[in-house]
């Protein structure tokens, strides 16, 4: 099937009242089946951040400042990565509180990757990323909670052109005036690993 060769069009929705102000993206996709899937999912991840707010007591309404937005990090071949964050903020709080995630998906298909979806079974790709970035941690002389332990599972990703990007939580591996600490990882240097009909295979050929 022939990649998309114009980037896919994307609206911004917003949900607004007092102190709130929320814009997340939508798709626009000529398969509406598509389309539909793609965007409750970036609406869920949107949503469960938000209510992770509220949970915690971060958000009284009138009271906490709080800010969702979005950034589109590649949107070239199909491949649509993107990221979604949440900030809030009252007077009752020592700092403010912040939460990132993303989406990364084919827009052919509407398939939602997970980090292992980009790579061949049975590939020792956490291995090799868990190299790479304790490389970076060194030579960026990044500051870390406890020794570094790895990446996980669940692990949060977003695509740049071609490049991977891993990145953690704040407080997760490093103390929070670091924020978001994040591991740009070239896809040459996965290369093996990668599986061609990936996102990141997708954007690493050419």
């Amino acid at each position: 099937m022939e990649r998309f060769r114009l980037p896919v069009k994307i609206s911004t929705k917003a949900i607004t009242s007092p102190n709130l102000s929320i814009f997340y993206p939508q798709l626009l996709l000529s398969n509406k089946y598509i389309q539909q899937k793609v965007n409750e999912a970036i609406y869920r991840k949107m949503y469960a951040m938000f209510s992770k707010v509220n949970e915690q007591g971060y958000y009284q309404p009138g009271v906490t400042e709080l800010l969702g937005d979005f950034e589109i990090k590649n949107n070239q071949r199909g491949i649509v990565s993107l990221t979604l964050s949440i900030f809030a903020n009252m007077p009752t709080l020592a700092h403010p509180v912040n939460y990132l995630d993303s989406i990364t998906t084919d827009v052919r298909t509407g398939k939602i990757y997970r980090l292992k979806d980009l790579f061949k079974a049975n590939s020792d790709y956490k291995q090799r990323i868990n190299e790479l970035i304790e490389e970076q941690i060194k030579d960026r002389d990044i500051p870390l909670l406890e020794p570094f332990k790895g990446i996980q599972p669940n692990q949060k990703y977003y695509i740049a052109d071609k490049s991977l990007i891993i990145y953690f939580d704040e407080y997760d591996i490093t103390p929070g005036y670091v924020g978001f600490p994040m591991f740009p990882i070239a896809s040459y240097k996965l290369q093996d690993m990668i599986l061609d009909s990936s996102p990141l295979g997708i954007m690493a050929v050419g």
